[in-house]
């Protein structure tokens, strides 16, 4: 069975203007799995409905031997807890220290009382440090995060996502609010854990030739379907005409 299977997923904000079209995707393998397409084509909202932050109008999303379309309570909260997700503006907590938006990744895992005394175990606080070792960040692990560069705060949310020991992760756009030498180290960092730690991490990213040069696997989008699911290699300037449409933006 694979990790993740997508079956017939369609998404509609408005009712007569669907964004996500039978979307049928396979997720097998681990590695970086890129998604590129022209916004506005359900990109964001694809991974939105994997991890139930948007509930699809219809389809069935299959993890862990459950549909997480139509899985609610606690059941959905346990599925969730295994789905990692790095957002585009970082969604972290600015008041707090690095290390404990990092903590904030086992909430889904505690108590509701233990998690509003923030009653995190040795083992976790230990996990936290060993995981900003691993994003480059040991040193400011007392910090506040609205010290932080974007790099780094995009880092501590790697890290956050990691903490929830995710089987598959999302990363939304997190690339687009960097300069290109930091978007390289980000990129770079989530392939990194994607092979060492044998997790499928699906990116979100406009970077055509970024994409190409870390996914294993590239899925292009147009007008809410998936056009090309294949190798980097074997993306071609015809299907990127199909994707993004015309053809000026090639030169």
């Amino acid at each position: 069975m694979s990790r993740l299977e997508i079956r017939d997923l369609n998404h509609a904000y408005v009712s007569d203007k669907p964004i996500l079209k039978n979307i049928n995707i396979d997720i097998n393998e681990a590695g970086v799995i890129a998604i590129i397409g022209p916004s506005g084509t359900g990109k964001s909202t694809l991974l939105r409905c994997i991890n139930r932050l948007i509930q699809p109008t219809n389809g069935s999303i299959i993890f862990k031997n459950n549909d997480v379309a139509n899985v609610k309570g606690k059941p959905l909260r346990e599925l969730r807890r295994q789905i990692g997700m790095v957002f585009q503006e970082y969604n972290l907590v600015e008041r707090l220290s690095v290390l404990e938006n990092v903590l904030t990744g086992r909430l889904g895992y505690m108590s509701a009382w233990s998690a509003w005394r923030r009653n995190f175990t040795d083992k976790d606080i230990k996990r936290a440090f060993e995981l900003l070792d691993f994003v480059g960040l040991s040193d400011f692990a007392t910090q506040r995060a609205d010290s932080l560069s974007g790099g780094q705060r995009q880092r501590v949310g790697i890290a956050r996502a990691l903490m929830q020991e995710p089987a598959i992760l999302l990363a939304d756009e997190p690339t687009s609010s960097l300069d290109p030498k930091t978007s390289v180290e980000i990129m770079e960092l989530l392939t990194q854990l994607a092979n060492d730690k044998g997790i499928p991490t699906l990116v979100n990213i406009h970077d055509v030739n970024l994409a190409k040069r870390y996914a294993q696997r590239m899925i292009g989008m147009s007008g809410g379907k998936v056009v090309y699911d294949g190798p980097p290699d074997g993306i071609k300037d015809e299907h990127l005409k199909t994707i993004y449409g015309g053809e000026s933006w090639l030169q």
